[in-house]
């Protein structure tokens, strides 16, 4: 239980600060989404760029059997390095976006 909720903070930590960076452009309000119940956390963007409608998910982390499972990014970063550097095992990250059969290739967990 006490990786679990090491993981949560960490991962609610990280994500806090991307929700720091505004876009530069139009009037686009960032969201942090913290479902801490359930451990879905999201970064989201919504507004208005111009004429256009904005509703992007830029990141999403779920934590699933104590794994964190990075579902999207949409950031320039490599957040499982990042996750790395703050001590986080690579068998306790799975890329989820990836294709089950392309994750045995990566350095991360499968699942």
């Amino acid at each position: 239980m006490e990786k679990l909720a090491q993981y949560r903070q960490l991962v609610q930590q990280m994500l806090s600060e991307y929700g720091k960076q505004k876009p530069a452009y139009g009037d686009i309000e960032v969201e942090k989404i913290f479902d801490t119940e359930r451990d879905h956390y999201q970064i989201v963007h919504v507004g208005w760029e111009g004429q256009d409608w904005v509703h992007s998910c830029i990141i999403h982390i779920d934590i699933k059997g104590e794994k964190i499972w990075l579902q999207w990014n949409s950031t320039e970063d490599d957040i499982a390095a990042d996750l790395v550097a703050a001590g986080v095992p690579k068998e306790d990250i799975v890329l989820g976006f990836q294709s089950p059969f392309m994750r045995q290739f990566t350095e991360y967990a499968v699942s």
